[in-house]
């Protein structure tokens, strides 16, 4: 159903009402005429006119009203009732004294029914239809009337013409009022409408534009350039002054996208602690204000001074504050309700852009890690393997060379095979250590004991193979079960972290003694690898220590912390050096 047809029966099922209150006022004055006028007996034939029209009019107005609930015949329903009720009036007044009968305000109910449902000439029409059907039948000019009678007849048709033209004039006026009100609430529906189109059409662009990086920075941009398009075509007088987006760094606030904002304004640091600012913050909502340069924090910027007008809308997601977007414009009361909304809306938006787009870029500044973590096993390995089995094998191509001289040239067979039988023995221990080295960096790559056995029977086959190959005597000391509260993985890594600090020990550290102890200390596990050698300056060597080529120390830490430990290194020079691993014990 259409508004003007919900009008139309609202209109008639009122109508319908105050009928049945006009009907009942008509029964009651009848009745208290018949008991002030009739002196004699009491004459059911003289009323029983009005008793058969009162009946009718029931009967209609039910039938009318039951039309109404079935929504029956809308159209027709207005001018069938206003006939009706014309003729019902004409019958009331004729079957009681004509235009002198007490009955004689009933002729008002069509005359004002039609005043405000049709135009004015037909309330006018309606009055001359009621005193021409009056004088019709025989009250015009009654017999035996003298000339009083016949003036206030024709006083009271006056009357009934003129509440008709009056009550016309004044319908027509209300219509025109009623359809200029209805006129502009459809203006500011289309204009909500209109402005909720813009909203989803300024959103869905900015989700395109946000859907397409996973840049940050442009996600910052298109939430300035997005917010300042969509302003436009809500209707801004001109283009925002000035605009900016805010970002917590540490506990600052600092200006990483902007707008029209001169090299010096960019540099300015925020604390979001005091005026507009910490009120949107605080309060989670866009907060509009006038004459941002005596705001405490906007002051600082220079643009700011020549602003009349500021929105300040907060970047938040959930319960943390991101930071905030600032739009600045020269013009006073730029910005109302519709840019406040826009602007909630586009801020929502990009909140969960950023983000997806800061979570990216640690997922790559993950990845570049893992990628320099692997460069440096390979480049360790390498070295290894340089220092280790290559030389080793160098050693004895030489050695086979040297050999195969000595048979070339078989001056003394005896002296020759002797020194020969030497050079293949020399030759046979170097390829049996150099067997052993590459078979204990095997193990140190992929422990298969670590898996079946657990962390102290790995750390004994370690030391084992270390043995063979290195004189550098190590004691391992663990305290019973002290591996039982790690899962698996935990022990993998404190294996590497552990044997990162051997090779560290051994290389470096010219020990002459390397302890190993695990044990469990305030219900946390504890690995500590000690050395009697040389120590060093700790807070010398990690300065800068990631610039270097070697990432040892950096990636016992960062070991440390995927498993929930801590990694604290206690050295001085000529003292030796402690490293000490704590890890809390697994879950469940």
């Amino acid at each position: 159903m259409s508004v003007s047809a919900k009008e139309s029966y609202h209109a008639d099922w009122l109508i319908s009402n105050l009928r049945w209150l006009l009907l009942v006022s008509v029964a009651l004055v009848s009745f208290l005429d018949i008991l002030i006028n009739n002196e004699g007996p009491f004459d059911l034939a003289s009323t029983l006119p009005q008793i058969v029209l009162l009946v009718a009019a029931a009967i209609y107005n039910l039938i009318t009203m039951l039309l109404l609930l079935y929504g029956a015949f809308p159209r027709a329903i207005p001018v069938a009732t206003l006939l009706v009720d014309t003729v019902l009036t004409i019958g009331f007044v004729v079957t009681s004294g004509g235009l002198t009968s007490p009955l004689l305000f009933f002729a008002l109910f069509p005359i004002l029914t039609s005043a405000l449902r049709f135009p004015w000439v037909v309330s006018l029409l309606i009055a001359m239809v009621v005193v021409a059907g009056c004088g019709l039948a025989g009250y015009m000019a009654p017999p035996g009337a003298v000339f009083a009678d016949l003036l206030s007849f024709a006083a009271r048709s006056l009357i009934l013409l003129l509440a008709a033209l009056i009550s016309g004039l004044v319908g027509s006026r209300m219509k025109q009022i009623i359809a200029l009100t209805r006129r502009r609430e459809d203006e500011a529906e289309l204009r909500k409408l209109r402005s909720a189109q813009e909203h989803t059409r300024v959103i869905f662009e900015l989700a395109s534009t946000l859907s397409a990086t996973l840049n940050y920075k442009k996600v910052l941009e298109a939430v300035l350039e997005v917010g300042e398009a969509g302003m436009h075509e809500l209707g801004q007088p001109n283009a925002a002054h000035v605009s900016m987006v805010m970002l917590f760094s540490h506990n600052d606030l600092r200006i990483v996208a902007w707008r029209h904002l001169p090299l010096r304004d960019r540099n300015v640091v925020f604390q979001g602690k005091s005026g507009i600012l910490a009120e949107a913050l605080a309060t989670a909502e866009a907060m509009i204000a006038d004459d941002p340069a005596k705001d405490p924090e906007l002051s600082q910027l220079i643009m700011m001074h020549s602003c009349r007008h500021v929105i300040v809308v907060p970047l938040r997601a959930g319960f943390e504050n991101f930071g905030a977007v600032v739009f600045g414009s020269t013009q006073p009361d730029t910005y109302i309700e519709d840019h406040r909304e826009l602007l909630t809306a586009i801020c929502n938006q990009a909140i969960v852009a950023l983000q997806n787009a800061q979570l990216y870029q640690s997922l790559m500044e993950e990845k570049e890690r893992i990628v320099e973590v692997e460069e440096d096993a390979r480049k360790k390995l390498a070295r290894d393997l340089h220092d280790g089995p290559t030389q080793s094998i160098a050693a004895i191509a030489m050695r086979l060379n040297y050999a195969r001289m000595l048979l070339a040239k078989k001056q003394n067979l005896r002296q020759t095979s002797e020194e020969l039988a030497l050079e293949l023995a020399r030759t046979e221990e170097l390829a049996r250590r150099t067997t052993k080295e590459i078979r204990h960096m095997l193990f140190t790559l992929r422990p298969l004991i670590l898996e079946t056995q657990g962390l102290h029977a790995a750390l004994e086959q370690y030391i084992s193979k270390l043995a063979e190959t290195d004189p550098t005597p190590i004691y391992l000391e663990t305290a019973p079960d002290a591996d039982r509260s790690l899962d698996q993985n935990a022990q993998g890594v404190i294996f590497y972290i552990i044997e990162e600090a051997i090779c560290n020990a051994r290389k470096h550290a010219q020990a002459e003694n390397i302890w190993v102890r695990l044990g469990i200390q305030d219900n946390l596990f504890v690995a500590e690898v000690q050395d009697d050698g040389t120590g060093f300056d700790v807070a010398e060597v990690q300065l800068r220590y990631d610039e270097r080529s070697s990432l040892g120390m950096i990636n016992m830490h960062e070991r440390a912390e995927l498993v929930g430990g801590k990694l604290s290194i206690a050295s001085a020079p000529g003292s030796g050096t402690r490293i000490t691993l704590t890890v809390p014990p697994r879950r469940g």
